[in-house]
């Protein structure tokens, strides 16, 4: 019993110390994004190093929900130890490959925005953040404007060690692009102070400046000013491995905008994908050793 409560510690130690280096990483990443937008001077570069802002940012409340959770189980298994109870062997299921390929979002114009030459064109910049458990990835960015009919993500996203039970959740996100944009100065704190803060309360301000609800739009701390691109939410979905089909498919979209806001575009209210995933146990072997066969006369 104490073997068995001594490799599960020795688990949950080594999980803890693999998730605190992905932290800081991601903050030091989150760091680089910021200096990179207080000397942008073009368009693009603003709007590329905003959505690395955010990216980060998601990553970061991601692992940081991963390693609450180590914790809790440290601590269930510490009163368990200290109840007298064994260590619980649940059968896990196999793990397997997710893979996201082909991903079409449809808009609908309308004829007056269509086929109108006068005054600016509504230019939005958009692209998908997608979260498989703790692993989150980010798409290319599309600049949309009347000229598209659908906004498309070539790219096929790949998740690995997936279970049966996961939730994909796609997040589109737009910011409505101006002729000019302007940058300012962005304050963060070096990853070193983050992971030190781990495990308090202060970590929530110094990596998110104290409100985790301006994730999405990729906002530096409030003691920052920063005038750059801002990404809003503006449509979500979450596929289950009910929705693990042949073939390209249609999901339904919900809606987090209106037609009043700046960076909306008009969807037309689903998402287009292919949608696969694999089991280990069809590509890798699980069990090997000797096969003994009896036979009975």
């Amino acid at each position: 019993v104490i073997v068995q409560f001594g490799w599960f510690f020795l688990s949950v130690i080594v999980q803890g110390d693999e998730v605190l280096r992905k932290i800081e990483r991601e903050v030091q990443m989150r760091e680089g994004a910021g200096k990179l937008l207080v000397a942008c001077s073009r368009m693009e570069q603003a709007l590329e190093a905003a959505k690395s802002l955010l990216t980060s940012n998601a990553r970061i409340l991601a692992l940081l929900s991963q390693l609450q959770q180590i914790r809790k189980d440290q601590v269930f298994e510490e009163v368990r130890r200290n109840s007298g109870g064994l260590p619980i062997e649940e059968k896990t299921p196999c793990l397997g490959t997710l893979v996201m390929s082909d991903l079409r979002i449809p808009l609908m114009w309308k004829d007056t925005e269509y086929f109108s030459n006068k005054g600016e064109v509504h230019r939005c910049a958009t692209f998908c953040l997608l979260q498989c458990g703790t692993e989150i990835q980010d798409t290319d960015l599309v600049m949309v404007d009347k000229t598209l009919t659908d906004i498309c993500f070539e790219e096929p996203i790949v998740f690995n060690n997936v279970g049966p039970g996961f939730l994909l959740r796609v997040q589109l996100y737009s910011s409505f692009v101006m002729e000019e944009t302007s940058t300012g100065t962005l304050g963060s704190r070096r990853g070193s102070r983050i992971c030190a803060a781990l495990g308090s309360a202060a970590v929530w301000g110094s990596v998110f400046g104290g409100d985790s609800a301006k994730l999405g739009s990729g906002s530096p701390p409030p003691s920052a000013t920063l005038r750059s691109p801002k990404y809003c939410l503006l449509a979500q979905t979450t596929l289950k491995l009910q929705h693990v089909q042949e073939g390209f498919k249609s999901h339904d979209l919900s809606l987090a905008a209106t037609e009043d806001d700046p960076f909306w575009v008009p969807l037309y209210g689903n998402i287009c994908c292919r949608l696969l995933a694999q089991p280990f146990c069809m590509s890798q072997p699980i069990m090997s050793g000797q096969l003994q066969i009896l036979v009975l006369m």
